[in-house]
């Protein structure tokens, strides 16, 4: 597939990386092309444009700036160049704040996830939460002594999911489908669970796996 990453930081570059690794044509967008200087020099198979661009180019795209920049990003890589298209939205609703005892502090609440935020702003995308509930190091074919982890997803759109399904198949995830989009309100606070490891006792490599009976 034709794939545009919205975004320059480690988890747009990891995933972009991994659409690569996997067969897929990509194009970063971002506000800032020498903040991918360095790793286009090892990944030039990709392009490196603006949001529009990226979101223009890409049959699916991937949302991949901080939670606080991901309505604006959106709005500079153009509603019209969205619409009908999946967004997989990889944000988590981080405030500019820092860890109290190892727990983030968010700008949403449990009645409003900030995918649903975006949902409804840019009505014509269909997005579907995938890949905020782990670090960028283990987004893409992780090994892990349990096996395959579970990656949580949600959304309004059937389709959609299934075809993030098919490519969290192709990254080594088993999927766990949460249903509409109300369900991010449960799914993106995971991030700060799997982050309190992390501060408490650096200890950031792991994974959730959803067990059945």
């Amino acid at each position: 597939m034709q794939i545009g990453v919205l975004g320059s930081g480690e988890v747009a570059q990891t995933l972009a990386a991994g659409f690569l690794k996997h067969g897929h044509q990509v194009t970063l967008g971002t506000r800032n092309p020498a903040k991918l200087a360095e790793w286009h020099t090892t990944h030039q198979h990709a392009r490196v444009g603006s949001f529009a661009d990226a979101a223009a180019f890409g049959e699916v795209v991937v949302l991949a700036v901080k939670g606080s920049a991901a309505a604006d990003a959106l709005r500079q890589a153009d509603g019209t160049n969205l619409s009908g298209k999946v967004v997989i939205d990889a944000t988590n609703p981080i405030a500019d704040a820092p860890p109290d005892h190892g727990v983030l502090e968010f700008f949403t609440s449990l009645e409003e996830s900030l995918m649903e935020r975006l949902q409804h702003e840019f009505a014509s995308a269909r997005f579907v939460k995938a890949f905020n509930t782990v670090g960028a190091d283990l987004m893409v074919n992780p090994q892990l002594t349990g096996g395959p982890p579970t990656m949580f997803i949600c959304g309004n759109y059937d389709v959609a999911k299934q075809t993030v399904k098919g490519i969290l198949d192709q990254f080594g995830w088993d999927t766990a489908d949460m249903g509409p989009a109300e369900a991010a309100r449960a799914i993106e606070p995971l991030c700060i669970l799997w982050c309190i490891p992390g501060f408490l006792r650096d200890e950031w490599s792991h994974a959730f796996k959803l067990l059945k009976a």
